[in-house]
């Protein structure tokens, strides 16, 4: 059971960087496609896909988050990820703005993945 999970888990990963990668696109070329009801609703099921399956995980595993620092790394940087990211496809006032949380989301999102595949927070430092 836990291989579904961490396979749902690792589609839902690719699938919301790809979204959130597609709407930064749409939000530099001024696309209508991200007002679009269909980019609003889908990156919010994708990420509570992503979210319930990380969760499974980590109760399937049994792991504590007092033991794993790099679990704990992940959520915190997950949660600068979605503040990033809100400023980067809606909140930011300028487009400026908008571009470079856009570039430091997608960043945040890769340490994300780096941690996971790694367990570690440093990451070679």
């Amino acid at each position: 059971m836990l291989a579904i999970v961490k396979q749902i888990h690792l589609i839902s990963v690719a699938l919301s960087f790809l979204s959130f990668f597609l709407r930064g696109v749409w939000m530099l070329t001024e696309s209508p496609l991200l007002t679009s009801k269909p980019s609003k609703i889908l990156p919010h099921i994708i990420d509570t896909v992503l979210l319930v399956s990380g969760i499974s995980m980590v109760v399937m595993m049994s792991l504590s988050l007092g033991a794993e620092t790099w679990l704990i790394a992940k959520i915190v940087a997950l949660i600068v990820y979605i503040i990033i990211g809100t400023i980067a496809i809606k909140r930011g006032k300028t487009k400026a703005v908008r571009t470079v949380a856009w570039v430091l989301a997608m960043s945040v999102f890769v340490y994300i993945y780096l941690v996971a595949r790694t367990h570690s927070t440093m990451l070679g430092l």
